[in-house]
């Protein structure tokens, strides 16, 4: 089976001249959609970015015949725009959702897609003929957010994918870490109460269970189903079923007191589970994306209380807790970076 591309993109990538200027194309792949772009080496100028269905029940082949196409849709309008030859594009970086085996460029298992030891990254190598990384989608993301976004300069960063999971991914000293089995960096699987909720991934209490997407709606129909007023069945039309964590949060803002109570909540929530990442890891920087940003400073405002009740006070000092900037393409942006951190060259 073939590594992880190493060594075929070549080194010492410049981005000068226009005859010289090397692309490196990105892949975020999820359960629902799939993001695709292309950027320079260097970081600088993005082309390209288009998203398209995942259609998984097209089944694994389905889906790499898709990932193909867009990459290959990618290059053909790169080039459209630049004039630049194929042999200008080093290859392709890839974020998926894991577990994963990096070296061998295998998802162990995803189940939004249904996958179990699937070879992704040489089946999408050999597809488009260029060399291909693998890496985990919420790593990606997080790297994207550190090398041009909202944690960029830092050297320390923790970033957490807030959706229908709570991913995330750890920089230290300026490289992703992955740990000793390609799983570091998942803080949703944190233990903030030992007896709490159950978690789909059959623990108790993780931070997943109170602050994900499906969690945070949750918890309001909870309340709801308690006989707490408020105007989210309004909202939805008396389907209960409908209730987001985005309708929450444009019902927080219409200072629904059940919706700005559940709000808070997910603040202290989160906040715990941040703080327990500043004691372990002491990071510049926390990055949080996804639709949890939507709240805004009603939401980052009593998280930011919460650390500084909870996290020693000299590593509350030396963070920032800050949104993510790259709306949709931190990903791409990322799979970009993991391919060029794997090949030397960033």
């Amino acid at each position: 089976m073939a590594q992880q591309g190493r060594g075929r993109a070549g080194r010492g990538a410049t981005d000068g001249d226009p005859a010289d200027t090397r692309y490196i194309v990105g892949v975020d792949l999820g359960g629902t959609n799939i993001v695709f772009g292309a950027m320079t080496v260097d970081g600088t100028r993005q082309f390209a970015m288009h998203t398209v269905p995942t259609h998984a029940e097209l089944g694994a082949d389905g889906v790499v015949g898709r990932i193909v196409e867009g990459v290959e849709r990618v290059i053909a309008e790169t080039r459209a725009t630049t004039g630049a030859a194929r042999e200008r594009f080093l290859g392709v970086g890839i974020g998926s959702p894991g577990p994963l085996d990096r070296e061998r460029g295998i998802v162990i298992v995803t189940p939004n897609l249904g996958w179990r030891d699937f070879p992704l990254r040489d089946r999408v190598q050999d597809g488009v003929k260029l060399p291909a990384t693998l890496d985990n989608d919420a790593n990606c993301a997080t790297l994207g957010e550190w090398w041009i976004g909202a944690a960029k300069g830092a050297r320390h960063v923790v970033g957490l994918t807030i959706g229908t999971g709570i991913g995330g991914g750890l920089i230290l000293d300026g490289k992703l870490y992955h740990g000793a089995s390609d799983v570091a960096g998942e803080p949703g699987h944190a233990t903030i109460d030992s007896t709490g909720r159950r978690c789909k991934c059959g623990n108790y209490g993780c931070l997943e269970a109170y602050a994900s997407g499906p969690a945070i709606a949750e918890r309001a129909r909870e309340a709801l189903a308690g006989g707490e007023p408020s105007i989210l069945p309004q909202m939805v039309g008396g389907d209960l079923a409908r209730i987001t964590a985005a309708t929450i949060y444009d019902a927080a803002q219409q200072l629904d007191a059940l919706s700005v109570q559940v709000v808070r909540d997910t603040a202290r929530f989160l906040g715990t589970g941040i703080a327990n990442l500043l004691n372990i890891f002491n990071p510049e920087v926390v990055v949080l994306a996804g639709g949890v940003t939507q709240a805004g400073e009603a939401l980052f405002e009593p998280l930011r209380a919460e650390v500084r009740r909870r996290a020693f006070k000299p590593a509350v000092d030396a963070c920032r807790i800050v949104p993510g900037i790259l709306e949709g393409n931190a990903g791409v942006v990322g799979a970009v970076g993991t391919f060029a951190q794997w090949h030397g060259l960033m």
